[in-house]
């Protein structure tokens, strides 16, 4: 029996590309730009992790606000979707202060479609609470600094959500009582 020993994954691209031009890794980061969208929006997020407001947080909110509120038509819900424009735009450039942002969104425009269209489901509840307990989890771990500036939005959302059922309403001032608390409201 034979052992493959031949690098692979990673190791391999690292191996293959550590002695390549400026010019050749342009023009494959150039490819990789050009063969998917989901290359497209890595990158652009990537470039522009620094400007927290930019076009990169606002391509990854339309991606949230879509499954909710889309331009034509009506909301598709697939919140793994929503989901993963968070995770997407976080490992693409790590600014605490946007993918808290998104986060945020995302339970803003959940709230609002129950508001507008009536109520859901558990699990469509249970997924807005654990991305809001999330949200909760970062600013506490990495954005402390950063509540301030989320406030408002984050005080809204308990009388935006009174009423709703599920516990949903009552886990949201828990919540935010939590945060208040955390960070002298």
């Amino acid at each position: 029996m034979t052992i493959d020993t031949k690098p692979k994954g990673w190791t391999l691209i690292r191996q293959q590309t550590k002695d390549w031009s400026r010019p050749a890794l342009l023009a494959l980061i150039k490819d990789l730009h050009d063969a998917s969208s989901a290359n497209r929006d890595f990158l652009q997020a990537r470039f522009q992790a620094e400007d927290a407001g930019g076009e990169a947080l606002e391509m990854f909110r339309k991606r949230i606000v879509e499954q909710f509120f889309p331009q034509r038509g009506d909301g598709k819900l697939k919140l793994a979707e929503a989901r993963k424009a968070i995770r997407d735009y976080r490992k693409a450039t790590g600014n605490i202060a946007g993918t808290i942002d998104l986060m945020l969104t995302y339970v803003e425009n959940g709230t609002a479609f129950t508001r507008e269209f009536g109520d859901i489901n558990e699990a469509y509840y249970k997924s807005l609470e654990s991305v809001m307990n999330e949200m909760a989890g970062l600013l506490c771990k990495e954005g402390a600094e950063l509540y301030p500036r989320f406030r408002g939005r984050i005080r809204h959302l308990v009388s935006y959500a009174d009423h709703i059922g599920w516990g949903y309403g009552d886990f949201l001032r828990e919540q935010v009582g939590f945060l208040e608390n955390e960070f002298g409201g």
